[in-house]
């Protein structure tokens, strides 16, 4: 049983096997050092996207400004790695990730000759569609005060394209680790995501969703081994120092567009992550705040708006908000350990986790090399129920959502899949099968 989903880069080949050589000393440890991280980030992925911020920002956070609820904290993120490890701890005995899981992958993409240009196609799409409601108001600051989801005809389209951009991704990665994409222009067309959610952040004056969605690319291209791991800490560390100048910009758009912003929040102390999730200390759980229910996630995850529009708007944020004290008009989260705990306590931290290790297992395991489409699903995973900052239980709902809008991709995925032989016999030519017409 193998499982090539997530893995540094072992070589700067793509789709292609290459003779290995006697390697210097110091190269040779440094591979070994490589393999190792691989491996470990293969066997515990699920555990590695949860531990990862607070291990980097949050508990040292705490740590320097010497939160008294330090200790809170922890115990909060060793309650979701119970639940992950045991999870994926108990999967090995199944079966351990295959070493050589860039071939593996390769031939599960094989029967797929149109995954490039559906790659591109769908990232296309997903950014016109975001620029699309950015431009109606969608999203914006404003909106999010007023409560106004700016519901014309073109706005509620734009959301059937919802976590299109996290498919586009997953399937560009997809594309690259089948050697039908180089590293160079991937890399390129991740920069165009982000700088397409960069623009954005700039109508909306909103960056949350844009930290986000670097986070997300950051940890599922580590996984995936697209990033090494030593570039992703430069880039964190520069995106550190260049916060204090995006938070200011983000105040000025918000102050010339006449929304009063609070002077005395600095850029450090939006910084503070570990402050806003310890605020849950402070009641006792878990209370019931009239969340999402059975029905809830069916109504919202498997409806569109467009079919519905006359629903409510779902926001456990803003119930949060209110809950402590604030207004309706804004939102608040203890990030998505402490919502968890909020409402379910802590066997609800452990048995959320739990569950979706068991979801990423099987996307990744189950009948071998994942292809395209259950690569899509574990990214989806990893963009709504895992995403640290996400708001739990709306982030459920989420994924329902995005994986309703990710169908038709998928049905042209299946359409287009090439026979079992067909795949085979690209693979004995020593050649991925490429669409007629695809630039390499």
């Amino acid at each position: 049983m193998t499982w090539p989903g997530a893995a540094l880069d072992p070589g700067g080949a793509t789709g292609a096997t290459e003779a290995r050589m006697d390697q210097p000393t110091g190269d040779r440890a440094s591979g070994a050092q490589r393999d190792l991280v691989g491996r470990m980030l293969r066997c515990y992925p699920v555990t590695v996207v949860v531990l990862a911020p607070y291990a980097l920002v949050i508990l040292p956070m705490a740590v320097f400004y010497r939160n008294p609820e330090a200790g809170f904290i922890a115990s909060l993120v060793g309650l979701a790695l119970l639940g992950s490890v045991a999870v994926e701890t108990i999967g090995l005995l199944f079966g351990r990730p295959d070493p050589r899981w860039r071939e593996g992958f390769r031939r599960a993409q094989a029967r797929y000759p149109w995954l490039y240009p559906i790659a591109v196609v769908v990232t296309l799409i997903s950014i016109t569609a975001k620029l699309l409601a950015a431009h109606l108001g969608r999203g914006t600051i404003e909106n999010q005060i007023s409560g106004d989801l700016s519901d014309g005809p073109l706005a509620m389209v734009s959301t059937l394209f919802s976590g299109w951009t996290a498919l586009g991704f997953a399937l560009l990665v997809a594309s690259h680790l089948s050697g039908r994409l180089s590293r160079a222009k991937l890399y390129g067309w991740l920069a165009v995501l982000v700088g397409a959610e960069f623009y954005v952040s700039v109508l909306t004056a909103v960056t949350a969703p844009l930290i986000a969605l670097v986070f997300f690319m950051a940890a599922t291209g580590a996984l995936c081994g697209v990033f090494r791991l030593r570039y992703l800490v430069f880039c964190a560390v520069a995106l550190l120092f260049a916060w204090p100048a995006v938070f200011e910009q983000r105040n000025a758009i918000r102050e010339d567009r006449g929304v009063r912003v609070d002077a005395q929040v600095t850029a450090t102390d939006r910084l503070r992550l570990d402050s806003q999730l310890s605020t849950v200390t402070g009641f006792d759980v878990p209370v019931d705040l009239g969340q999402p229910g059975v029905t809830d996630y069916l109504r919202y995850g498997l409806v569109p708006r467009v079919l519905d529009p006359d629903r409510p708007t779902l926001s456990t944020g803003q119930r949060i908000n209110q809950y402590i004290g604030g207004g309706s008009t804004s939102a608040y989260t203890f990030l998505l350990l402490g919502n968890i705990w909020f409402f379910d306590g802590a066997l609800g931290v452990i048995a959320v986790h739990a569950f979706w290790a068991a979801v990423a297992a099987m996307l990744l395991r189950r009948r071998g090399p994942p292809g395209p489409i259950r690569l899509s699903l574990f990214c989806l995973v990893l963009f709504d129920p895992l995403l640290w900052s996400n708001t739990y239980p709306d982030s459920t709902v989420s994924f329902l959502q995005h994986v309703v809008a990710a169908m038709p991709v998928f049905a042209l995925l299946a359409l287009s899949r090439r026979s079992l032989h067909g795949a085979h016999k690209s693979l004995d030519t020593g050649r991925s099968p490429t669409a007629p017409g695809l630039i390499q």
